[in-house]
């Protein structure tokens, strides 16, 4: 139990450590949150963009032939 005591009190900066674990946490999570939103936002808008663009026709040749 003490080295359990010892590991939480992080040699007497568990004041410090603490703290700052939390707050890298809660960045990490905000940014992951905020770049699912905006990937989210981008299957949207390029849905919709597709969706607005008309069809492109196929090739009939293959590229880089001459013929």
């Amino acid at each position: 139990m003490e080295d359990i005591t010892n590991y939480l009190d992080m040699g007497g900066h568990a004041a410090f450590v603490w703290p700052a674990l939390g707050v890298a946490t809660l960045v990490i999570v905000v940014m992951t949150i905020t770049s699912l939103r905006a990937l989210r936002a981008s299957k949207i808008a390029l849905s919709a963009a597709e969706a607005q663009a008309p069809l492109r026709r196929s090739r009939t040749t293959p590229v880089g032939t001459d013929g």
